[in-house]
This record gives structure tokens, C-alpha cells and sequence, in this order.
């Protein structure tokens, strides 16, 4: 056992001799491959409505996934706990699974498992507070947003907090340990004046201890939250049509992430089913775009010191100036294209198989200011925040809903407009990218991304951006 993961001998009993005997039952029966992955993970939530404490939960789940590979077959099995009778019995049917059929024979996968880093130290883990300590939390929030302004009707407050213990250990490679503290802090309120009511969604978090809130108080995810509900109050109804929509800092990276990072994992384009599948070295955006996939941004929501096969994760070059210089590879998706893993196979937890996914996902800044950029559009759309969106991975087509926006008329951001959409194709709409602002900025905290059934916590970021051209969907002629 290396140093560490002590937790899962001490706690459980897991020790090299288990490792080794799970490991060669799952291959009895041959095979190219195999990896376990240990977690054992506990979550709180608490949620503040009408100024009292509605609901506290807290859970404990831990179990193992058993993944075998042999060939083009993957078989995956799993047992709810450590009960040595059930993790033998998950690898066994992991190896029945991978056996159900033939597959031609790959030579074997090794994955390093080894990394000296430390992205996310710290003292104390949110979880480990007590519920005081808490519900005070939720308490400042509560009453900082009722106080912004007396329209504000009701207020939503969420903390939600976990820490995970994981050992992943693969046949020809080591074990890897890694201990992983995750907080999300989020305020909703709603705000009413006469038949109108909006709402306002602030939050964030990270992988980050009470410290976080020294620099950011609940009174400030509260007041941001109230500002953007009373700020739709008076909005008047977006325009509609096609016209140039400058992306602010931040946040507004999450259509970066929908219509252009989805299609960049490296599952999608061995399958064939993305918009970018085979353009490696082509041209794929304006020559001012440049994004990367960086999965070891200290304390950031989509770090992680290994990714969930024991890869460390990096930092990846997606496009360079325009040209598509590579995919966010998982060790098998790495393995069939003959590529190296870039750190960025993860799973929900030991009950799902890990593929291809994002970490923190941004745009790198470019020369241009915020006021450039804003003095440059006659008559568009400035998008500030963004709510749900979608994405066809095959097409890049996008729809994404606006939570903030503004006009810009003449060269100024003027009145707030509600009701905004963005539609567009993700490959397309960086090919229309022609300004890059010098202001790149993370998102505050919040992000999870789904694929496939499966929800794992990531982070976006951009610049402020100018797209020349998207079409908006809203109820008034552009």
C-alpha cells in the first residue's frame, strides 16, 4: 500500500493482498486490463426557505467498481461496500461480462498512478463543521438578501458539502490515493411587484475549507442574487433575431463548455459522433481562440489531483489559435487512438464506468478591453449570466437560455432584457469570434456537468467575447 491510503487499510481491511486477489480474479479468465476503484464518500446538505432550516440530510455511500477490459469489450461490475465475498463477485462478473464475446487483442494499458501534488489543502473540510456553525452560514445569506430590497418575496438557501476518500489501482500500474473535500453555496431569490416575478441564482464553492467565505461571504452570493431577481423586474423583453452578442467574463464559459467541450472528448471522436471528429490540425475557430482543459487549478470545482483511473490530471491544449490540436483523452479512449491520457477519465462514483470528461474547461484571454469590445456593437446583446442550455454533440447545434442580459445600443450596455436565447452551432459560432477581451475569469464555483446519466462537478471560464453573429430567440423584432 503507498502512503495515504492507510484509510482503506486501517477502516476496511483493504490491503495488497486484497488488491492482488480482486485483480486476478478479474482476470482469471485473461484479459488486457483491469482497474478497481475505491471510494467511500460522505454528504451533507442543508436548506434554508422562509427563514428556517427545511431540510438536513446527510449520507454515506462506499463501494467499489471492478472494470475489465479485454479487446473491444469492457465489462463492469460493482458491490455496495467492502465485503470481501462481494467484491470477489463483482470482479468475477466484471470478467464475465468482458468475456461475453470475442474481441481482437490490444497490448496492455498501464496507467502511471503516481503524483507528488497537493491542488486542494485543507485544515478542515466543511462537512466536519458543526450545524451551528452551518446554519449561521445560511442564516447571513437569508437575511442579506431579504434586506437588498423589500420586493425580494423568498429566499432559497443551499450548502452542500462532501468529502471522498479514493484508491484506484490498475494490473500494470500502482495504487493511487486521493482525498477530495468538495462545498457548493448557492442563494435563489424571488422577487415580485404586482403579477411579475423573477428570480436571481447566485453561487459557488470549490474544493475549499471555511476560508472560502473569508474573501466571499454568503452576503455576497445574497446580494448578487437579489440584484439580478429586482434587475429582471424591470426588464423589457429581449429582441429577437440575428445580431453580435459580446459574452461577459466567467460564468458565460458554460456555452463554451456545452457547444464546443462536449465535442472535444475523445469518446465522441473515436466513435465519429462529433462535429470535430478527424480535424486534428485543422483549422476549427477564429485565430484568436485559443481553450484548454486544465484540471490542476488549485482548489478549483473540476480539479483533481488523479482523475478517476489514477491519471494525474494535466493541463490539455484543446485549440491553439484556431487549430484543433487535440481531445480530452480517458486511458481507453487514449489506448484505441494510440494517444497519451490527459488526466481526464471520471465517473460519478464506483457505480458508473469512467469516460472522457471535462475538468475546469476556458478560453484564454485575448488583447482587447471589456470597453473595446462594448464600443464596438451598434445594436446587440450583452450576456452576462446563462441558465439550462443544451447540446446535439453531432451537429454542435446549441440552445441556451440568457439569466442576464443587457442591450447595447451605440456603443453602451443600456436596459436589462428578459426572456433571451442563444441559438447557435458551437463549431460555427468560434469561427465568428472577433474579439477577445484580456479579462479571463473562472466561474465562481457551481458548475456539474451531465453526460450520459452521469453528474460529475466541473468549472468553465472566458474572457469577455464578441461573437459577430448568433441568433437570439425573443419576442420583439430585432
Amino acid at each position: 500500500m503507498i502512503q495515504g491510503d492507510r484509510f482503506f487499510s486501517d477502516n476496511f481491511g483493504i490491503t495488497g493482498q486484497t488488491l492482488g486477489g480482486l485483480l486476478s480474479t478479474a482476470l482469471a479468465h485473461g484479459g488486457d486490463y483491469a482497474d478497481l476503484y475505491f471510494e467511500y464518500r460522505i454528504k451533507d446538505v442543508l436548506t434554508l426557505e422562509e427563514s428556517i432550516l427545511k431540510n438536513a440530510t446527510k449520507n454515506i455511500s462506499q463501494g467499489v467498481g471492478i472494470r475489465v477490459l479485454s479487446g473491444d469489450r469492457t465489462g463492469y461490475a460493482y458491490a455496495d461496500g467492502f465485503d470481501p465475498q462481494e467484491m470477489l463477485q463483482a470482479a468475477r462478473t466484471a470478467a464475465g461480462i468482458a468475456h461475453a464475446g470475442e474481441g481482437g487483442q490490444v497490448p496492455s494499458i498501464a496507467v502511471s498512478g503516481k503524483t507528488s501534488r497537493d491542488l486542494y489543502q485543507v485544515v478542515k473540510p466543511l462537512i466536519d463543521f458543526g450545524l451551528a456553525e452551518k446554519i449561521h452560514l445560511l442564516q447571513e445569506a437569508d437575511r442579506t438578501a431579504r434586506r437588498f430590497d423589500p420586493r425580494i418575496v423568498e429566499v432559497r438557501v443551499v450548502l452542500a458539502n462532501e468529502k471522498k476518500h479514493v484508491l484506484v489501482c490498475g494490473s500494470g500500474s500502482d495504487a493511487a490515493y486521493d482525498f477530495q473535500p468538495l462545498t457548493v453555496f448557492q442563494v435563489s431569490c424571488i422577487a415580485a411587484d404586482k403579477s411579475d416575478r423573477q428570480i436571481g441564482i447566485k453561487g459557488g464553492g470549490g474544493r475549499v475549507g471555511m476560508e472560502f467565505f473569508a474573501s466571499k461571504p454568503p452576503s455576497y452570493f445574497a446580494r448578487d442574487a437579489a440584484r439580478q431577481a429586482i434587475l429582471l423586474l424591470g426588464a423589457v423583453e429581449a429582441p429577437a433575431g440575428p445580431m453580435p452578442v459580446v459574452l461577459g467574463p466567467g460564468w458565460p464559459g458554460i456555452l463554451l463548455h456545452e457547444a464546443v467541450g462536449h465535442g472535444l472528448e475523445a469518446d465522441f471522436n473515436r466513435k465519429l459522433l462529433s462535429a470535430f471528429a478527424g480535424r486534428i490540425g485543422q483549422k476549427v475557430a477564429s485565430e484568436i481562440c485559443s481553450v484548454v482543459d486544465d484540471g490542476t487549478l488549485p482548489h478549483r470545482r473540476g480539479s483533481l489531483n488523479l482523475d478517476d483511473e489514477g491519471n494525474p490530471t494535466g493541463r490539455t491544449v484543446l485549440i491553439e489559435k484556431g487549430i484543433l490540436r487535440g481531445y480530452m483523452q480517458d486511458t481507453l479512449s487514449a489506448h484505441l487512438t494510440r494517444s497519451a491520457p490527459t488526466g481526464n477519465g471520471r465517473r460519478e462514483s464506483y457505480a458508473h464506468m469512467p469516460m472522457p470528461r471535462m475538468t475546469n474547461t476556458f478560453m484564454l484571454p485575448g488583447e482587447s478591453t471589456k470597453e473595446e469590445i462594448i464600443r464596438s456593437v451598434r445594436k446587440g446583446l450583452y450576456a452576462v449570466n446563462f441558465g439550462g442550455g443544451q447540446v446535439d454533440i453531432t451537429s454542435g447545434k446549441f440552445v441556451f437560455s440568457a439569466s442576464e442580459a443587457f442591450l447595447i445600443e451605440d456603443g453602451k450596455i443600456t436596459r436589462p432584457v428578459k426572456g433571451a436565447t442563444l441559438i447557435g452551432n458551437g463549431p460555427d459560432v468560434l469561427t465568428r469570434v472577433s474579439m477577445v477581451g484580456n479579462d479571463l475569469e473562472l466561474d465562481e464555483g457551481i458548475g456539474t456537468c451531465g453526460k450520459e446519466g452521469q453528474s460529475v462537478p466541473v468549472g468553465v471560464g472566458a474572457p469577455t467575447l464578441k461573437v459577430d453573429e448568433i441568433t437570439v430567440g425573443g419576442t420583439t423584432p430585432h
